[in-house]
This record gives C-alpha cells, structure tokens and sequence, in this order.
C-alpha cells in the first residue's frame, strides 16, 4: 500500500474546524491585550496619592511593557493559524515542509499550525 500524501477533505475540515476556534480565541485574547496597551480600560493612576504615583506609574509601565510582548507573540500567533488556513484551502495542509512526509494527526491536534515533523522540527537545532 502506497503512503498517503496529504489528508482528506474530510480529514481537513476537522483541522480547519479546530484552527478557526483557536484563530477566535487567539483574536479575543489578543484585542484584551491591545486594551491593556492602550489602557482603553480607564483604570489609571490619576486619581491615587502622589506618594506611591512614582511606584505606580513603574509598575504600570512595566506591565504594559510585557503586555505589549505578549500582544505580539499573540499576533504572530494569529498569522500562524491564518496560514494554516489557507494552507487547508490548498490542500497543503499537514505536509512537513523539510520532509514533504504527513505531519502527523496527534501534534496537528496540538500544534495546528506546525509545518514541521517533530523530526524536521529537531534536526533543525
């Protein structure tokens, strides 16, 4: 029996069923860390003590900061699984890009937007 080379349709729109509702949870996430950023919220400083304004206003910065960061991974995160879609309406999904072998169903579970067997993905370090 010859190996088979990419997944059914069938089999394609599990995936894409999954990705979208990574895609949407990811795009929630990632509007709730852009209002941090943004602090759309309007919880502020303005309205504390001068005394620990300073402190405030540091730790504040700091938690934007690492909001920011994770906004961007989330981001990447997002383009990721937007690829995988299309990669699903090429009928290229699934496919390592190293090998050209099938990723295998249980880390495309995990993982949905991997292009890389686990094997691809460690013989590149």
């Amino acid at each position: 029996m010859s190996e088979k080379v990419r997944y059914s349709d069938a089999e394609l729109e599990e995936f894409q069923a999954i990705i979208t509702e990574k895609l949407n949870m990811a795009k929630r996430d990632y509007e709730l860390l852009k209002e941090t950023v943004m602090n759309t919220g309007g919880n502020d400083i303005i309205d504390t003590s001068p005394t620990f304004k300073v402190l405030e206003e540091g730790a504040a910065t700091l938690s934007k900061e690492e909001a920011g960061r994770m906004a961007q991974r989330q981001m990447k995160f997002i383009r990721s699984l937007q690829a995988a879609l299309i990669r699903i309406e090429n009928k290229t999904y699934g496919i390592c890009r190293e090998t050209g072998k099938l990723i295998p169903k249980e880390r495309l579970r995990a993982v949905p937007h991997a292009t890389l067997t686990i094997e691809a993905k460690q013989a590149q370090k």
